[in-house]
């Protein structure tokens, strides 16, 4: 099968989710070829399992470019059996391409659209056209699922992603405690996220005014446009709270977690946390998006935006070891359970021969 993968702009874990399905379907055999940015081909080695071709798309609609970019996909989607779409974006492009053409198209839907009375307006327009020109089109969390159920689409599902491999932690509590300079009686906290609106960080730093009372440092894994404003806000109120960027010890650091927090206000199949339930960690997270659908009873959920019940389940953590105790072993549970490679690729291939690919 000849397989067209279409990627727009990507920092992360759309980009990862592409290069794996590109080196599993190859490495099934399958002929698969690329459009996309030339920065996220170089970011995610994507020529590495496909051939590539540069798609110039932004992450902002731009009428003129990305009238380029549909001739340039009309041209590749020649002799494709199928064309996969990551985005809303390139999901709608990669329909215009596709107009009277018989070569079915899958989307697959990574995040929510943008808010706001102008924005909003496009992007609606856009899903009204992925809903139309897609065979199928698939969501990473259930909401997106129903916005394409209610516009109308053909068929919908939701999308396989495999969870992370499990890497092992190098060092342990104490050696952890020790770098980050902290007594290992101090509660630790900690939080994996790119430093963005998405992620609600100052809902964190909102519940931290309920927690003064408890010996906790939070330390924040991860980067991103939001950095400056959340550590002067830090600075400011003398907040318990460290950024320390991305770091590649992050197994390490969910081993010595007394508790794992997300502050997400929208998710889809969230790997942070599919990495801290392969940790066996304690979690707290906000119901958002795709959230529950991936810890499963592993976590207590609260509601998105709200820091007092943020702080209450983080409170209920790390005062009973009970609850802690129990959230960790269902989190090595759940984490069997979390889908493999073998069934996302099981799953695209259904849904490639589902939507009409030969």
């Amino acid at each position: 099968m000849r397989v067209l993968l279409v990627m727009g702009t990507s920092t992360g874990g759309v980009g990862r989710h592409v290069q794996g399905l590109a080196r599993l379907l190859a490495g099934a055999g399958h002929e698969v070829v690329l459009a996309c940015p030339a920065a996220a081909a170089e970011a995610f080695d994507l020529a590495e399992h496909a051939g590539v071709t540069v798609l110039d798309v932004s992450d902002r609609p731009q009428p003129a470019r990305d009238a380029r970019a549909v001739r340039v996909l009309r041209g590749l989607t020649r002799g494709a059996d199928v064309v996969h779409a990551h985005g809303l974006r390139v999901g709608a492009l990669a329909a215009l391409a596709l107009t009277r053409r018989s070569t079915p198209l899958v989307t697959t839907l990574h995040n929510a659209s943008p808010a706001g009375r102008v924005t909003g307006a496009v992007y609606a327009a856009l899903e009204r056209v992925v809903a139309r020109g897609s065979a199928v089109v698939l969501g990473v969390s259930g909401d997106l699922v129903e916005r394409m159920d209610a516009l109308g689409a053909r068929s919908t599902g939701l999308a396989v992603v495999p969870a992370p491999t499990r890497r092992a932690a190098a060092r342990d509590r104490y050696a952890v405690h020790a770098g980050l300079g902290i007594d290992d009686r101090t509660a630790l906290a900690v939080v994996l996220a790119r430093l963005a609106p998405q992620k609600g960080l100052d809902v964190l730093l909102d519940a931290h005014g309920d927690l003064t009372d408890l010996d906790l440092l939070t330390v924040v894994a991860g980067d991103g446009p939001l950095r400056s404003r959340i550590q002067d806000r830090i600075d400011a109120e003398s907040l318990p709270v460290r950024l320390l960027g991305r770091r590649d010890d992050v197994p390490d650091l969910l081993a010595a977690a007394d508790v794992v927090v997300s502050s997400a206000v929208w998710e889809g199949q969230p790997v942070g946390l599919q990495e801290a339930l392969h940790a066996g960690a304690a979690i707290v997270a906000t119901d958002a998006g795709g959230t529950a659908a991936v810890v499963g009873d592993a976590a207590v959920l609260v509601p998105v935006g709200d820091p007092g019940s943020l702080a209450r389940g983080v409170r209920d953590v790390l005062v009973h070891g009970s609850v802690r105790d129990d959230l960790r072993s269902k989190a090595m549970e759940r984490a069997a359970e979390l889908p493999t490679e073998d069934d996302a690729l099981a799953s695209a291939l259904e849904t490639y021969r589902a939507a009409g690919a030969r």
